[in-house]
């Protein structure tokens, strides 16, 4: 069983910049894959970072050169830096974790970011 708290989100002017973080407790995080979701009011959730257990991330085409997503196992914590911010990145966003090859998947409570002058 993992918890997953996520932390980070508030509102900035575009161009700005949010780092996100979502701590895990209750398990052996490192052998966790772990996603970074969002969903904008109306719209479906989405799947914008991900980082696998052994660190080799991948993004949606709208984030990529503005988002990192970086892991620090000793933190029990995943993060998200999001860089060059859009009003349409405004949006709830969710940390997901969960073990390759198994049906063992956990969400976060979700954090907003709002993106607006």
């Amino acid at each position: 069983q993992v918890q997953l708290v996520e932390s980070g989100g508030g509102l900035v002017q575009p161009g700005g910049s949010l780092r996100l973080s979502c701590a895990a407790s209750g398990s052996i995080f490192s052998i966790y894959a772990v996603g970074w979701y969002r969903q904008a009011p109306g719209k479906q959730r989405e799947l914008v970072a991900h980082i696998t257990n052994s660190g080799i991330s991948n993004y949606e085409d709208s984030v990529k050169g503005r988002f990192t997503i970086s892991r620090d196992n000793a933190k029990n914590t995943v993060y998200l830096q999001m860089n060059s911010l859009k009003p349409e990145d405004t949006a709830v966003y969710y940390c997901n974790a969960y073990i390759p090859r198994s049906t063992l998947t956990f969400w976060g409570q979700g954090t907003q970011v709002t993106v607006s002058s």
